[in-house]
């Protein structure tokens, strides 16, 4: 069971409601679409799911179809008395009313100690969400979300694709990305002006390279915020020429261009140097 695009239409008339812009918000009507989101996040029994931004309840429905332990978090008012609704009798289900780029997820997380995030994410929170569910929540260990299709590729680019930058080496740091499935524009309503893709992203047991994070981020954020300029002078004032030598890194190369473990022995030649930045 899921929501259609008249039964979305109808439910938003018969509470007074409508999307929201402020919230991003672009509900999948398509039954299909729901159907092979909640397949490929690979639930259920016994599994953990928490679903951010559940909206009127199309993709949790389908995800409760697995059997898993689903937690909808919604930060509508509006919504969550009709998500409510909409998800009565679904004893694996709990819907909690929040804003998960503010919520205690420690807390919510509590429950278990793996945990599966499926989302359909608006893009002026994507990025900042899957950083923050990397950097500070271990217990999320994969991912499924769907945001807008440049998002997508930054998760998953490789050092020298156009998409390549800041947020592409913290996720090669922490898991491994990959677009699973493209979305199309016309499953939404309303329907936006963007692609959208899937990506997978599952956390590695430990960090892919040996460089301790907060320094080493340090160092990627000031080398991509003037991506343009060779390193040595990007990175001026934190790297000196001896670093990259130690290194062995080219300081003339670009930020996009420098693989996870460059940047990992850049840092570490930097912290033996005694100047760690934080």
């Amino acid at each position: 069971m899921t929501l259609t695009r008249s039964q979305t239409s109808e439910l938003l008339a018969r509470h007074g409601l409508a999307p929201r812009r402020s919230f991003g918000q672009n509900f999948v009507v398509e039954p299909e679409t729901v159907r092979r989101i909640a397949s490929l996040a690979r639930v259920g029994d016994g599994d953990h799911v928490v679903e951010i931004g559940a909206g009127l309840g199309a993709l949790t429905l389908a995800l409760a179809e697995t059997g898993a332990s689903i937690t909808a978090v919604e930060i509508d008012t509006g919504l969550v008395d009709v998500l409510r609704e909409n998800l009565a009798g679904k004893r694996n289900v709990r819907v909690v009313h929040d804003d998960a780029m503010r919520l205690d997820w420690h807390a919510l997380l509590d429950d278990a100690d793996t945990w599966t995030v499926v989302a359909n994410l608006p893009y002026n929170v994507a990025t900042p969400l899957v950083a923050d569910l990397l950097d500070t929540v271990p217990k999320v260990r994969r991912l499924l979300v769907m945001v807008q299709k440049e998002v997508a590729q930054r998760f998953a680019a490789r050092p020298g694709d156009d998409a390549f930058g800041a947020v592409s080496v913290k996720v090669d740091y922490w898991a491994t990305a990959r677009v699973v499935g493209e979305v199309s524009a016309a499953v939404f309503l309303p329907r936006p002006r963007v692609a959208s893709s899937l990506v997978e992203i599952t956390r590695r047991e430990n960090p892919a390279v040996p460089a301790p994070f907060a320094p080493m981020f340090a160092i990627v954020r000031q080398g991509f915020a003037t991506r343009r300029k060779m390193l040595r002078r990007a990175l001026d004032g934190v790297v000196i020429a001896a670093d990259f030598v130690v290194a062995g890194v080219n300081p003339e190369a670009r930020a996009e261009e420098l693989s996870l473990d460059e940047w990992s022995r850049l840092t570490l030649a930097v912290i033996k140097r005694g100047s760690a930045p934080t």
